[in-house]
């Protein structure tokens, strides 16, 4: 057998995932391994009846898990700025705050978001019960986010602010990993994108909500509207996760409602797609262990470098309703405005995320989109013109957001195994990613309206740094891979080093 083919076939092994995939593919994943052979259950299924298991496997999965985790991102990210759409409400003048206080208040969040996504990632690991970790921080961060209506100064606002980025810290990097224990590399992309709406169905429902708020609840028990919006979404927010207790799994090996066949299964093809299960040793499970390997290896920093630059670009949706203001249109007409875009956002990422998984390739499907904001961004800093500056709004959120989507898929399938390292990747690279948010903030003063042409330079430079530390991570996983393909060891925690699973890294 030739090289070539012998490589086509263990690329089929790796991809089996998708389960619409030939049976041949699925037929060559049952033989027995020279390392570990397949479950018994698992053995024993023709190439047909393994296609179909695994079909209504991933279905019963998705059924599951998806729902419920989109609906808590929503709320997570609804909570998290609907500081911007209070601003339209009036929160600064009542809250009296002076110069760059409202920046600061939107940054800080940021600051205890940073400090809280590595640990909390790590405990989440070492405590295996995502259905319980994610919900409870759901609840404190519901709570804290009721708070908000309070608040009576600048001070009291910005405790308040830190502290609803340190817990809401846990949820989107302990998602990210939650998904990664249940799918296979080319099923990622998709789910990942799924996840990552809810943030951009709650950016295109933000607007809505407030204005109805805005138009509804304004002075109701002497209560001025944005006060109503953080005690209407915060109480929403705490039913939602008490709700996400009884609905959530835990890990594929110890969620009950999996049959045991079933548990078979879905670990054993993510052994297959991998080369190893989550289960490890306890050294590797260790917080330490998971760190030391995850930051001592350099694709970790080139897909920080990426995704940093990603999310910097993407940093205007934090300021999104007071770039849309500088239409010039009235307030409830800007909330409005701010739909579309994310709708448009939603669709792109679906789209692009779903196509990604389906050819199994990373590249061009993060880069692509990129060079779309770069040109969007040029843009909003070169006209004053309402239709073409709409324009550019309309285009840049799609088109991050479409390239970010894909990225984060591009973290797990880079950075598998063990489950330890790939856990402390995902917080560090979120971690440090979100760190443009703190900068960004005070990147959109009133004074560089409409045009905010530093903010939109710098996130114009951002996005082709982004695009050039995709080049470079695309570069050195095409040469592992030809490594993997000669037999040779590529570093510690890479699976199947010498061949014997198949595992190559998608690019």
């Amino acid at each position: 057998m030739s090289a070539r083919n012998s490589h086509d076939i263990e690329v089929g092994k790796a991809h089996v995932d998708n389960v619409e995939d030939v049976s041949d593919a699925v037929a060559n994943a049952n033989k027995p391994n020279p390392q570990k052979e397949a479950p018994a259950y698992v053995a024993g299924l023709s190439p047909e009846e393994r296609i179909e298991a695994e079909k209504r496997l991933v279905r019963k999965i998705d059924m599951r898990l998806l729902p419920m985790i989109i609906i808590m991102y929503i709320m997570n990210y609804l909570d998290r700025n609907n500081i911007a759409t209070a601003r339209l409400a009036g929160l600064p003048q009542d809250l009296n705050l002076q110069g760059n206080q409202y920046q600061t208040a939107v940054s800080i969040l940021f600051v205890g978001y940073l400090l809280m996504q590595i640990p909390s990632n790590l405990m989440l690991n070492k405590f295996g019960k995502p259905a319980l970790y994610l919900p409870i921080a759901m609840i404190l961060w519901g709570i804290i986010s009721t708070a908000t209506a309070a608040a009576q100064s600048f001070a009291g606002l910005v405790v308040i602010r830190f502290f609803l980025g340190f817990v809401e810290a846990a949820y989107f990097p302990g998602c990210l990993y939650f998904l990664s224990a249940w799918y296979t590399r080319k099923e990622l992309g998709f789910r990942t994108a799924a996840l990552y709406s809810g943030s951009l169905i709650s950016g295109a429902f933000s607007g809505l909500i407030a204005a109805g708020i805005t138009n509804g609840m304004e002075g109701k028990l002497g209560l001025r509207a944005w006060r109503w919006l953080f005690i209407v979404e915060g109480a929403i927010t705490i039913v939602i996760a008490i709700a996400a207790i009884f609905i959530l799994p835990n890990f594929p090996r110890t969620t009950s409602w999996l049959s045991e066949e079933e548990k078979q299964l879905a670990t054993w093809r993510l052994e297959e797609d991998i080369g190893e299960d989550d289960w490890v040793d306890s050294e590797q499970q260790s917080f330490l262990h998971g760190c030391k390997l995850a930051f001592t290896d350099i694709k970790t920093w080139v897909l920080m470098l990426m995704i940093l630059c990603i999310v910097s670009s993407a940093s205007v949706t934090n300021f999104f309703p007071t770039v849309v203001e500088t239409l010039r249109f009235g307030t409830i007409e800007t909330l409005l405005l701010t739909a579309p875009p994310y709708c448009l956002a939603v669709i792109s990422a679906f789209a692009n995320a779903w196509h990604a998984d389906r050819t199994g390739e990373r590249y061009w499907h993060v880069t692509l989109p990129l060079y779309v904001s770069v040109v969007a961004f040029i843009i909003a800093a070169t006209t004053t013109s309402v239709a073409p500056r709409y324009v550019s709004m309309m285009l840049m959120v799609p088109s991050f957001y479409a390239g970010y989507v894909v990225a984060l898929g591009w973290i797990s399938n880079t950075l598998p195994r063990p489950a330890s390292k790939r856990a402390a990747a995902l917080a560090g690279i979120n971690c440090v990613s979100n760190a443009s948010s703190i900068y960004a903030s005070y990147m959109y003063p009133d004074d560089q309206a409409p045009r905010f042409i530093a903010a939109m330079s710098v996130n114009c430079a951002t996005a082709f740094i982004a695009i050039l530390a995709a080049t470079v991570l695309r570069f050195m996983l095409v040469r592992l891979n030809k490594r993997l393909d000669r037999g040779e060891g590529v570093g510690q925690g890479v699976p199947g080093q010498a061949g014997s699973r198949g595992f190559r890294f998608l690019v």
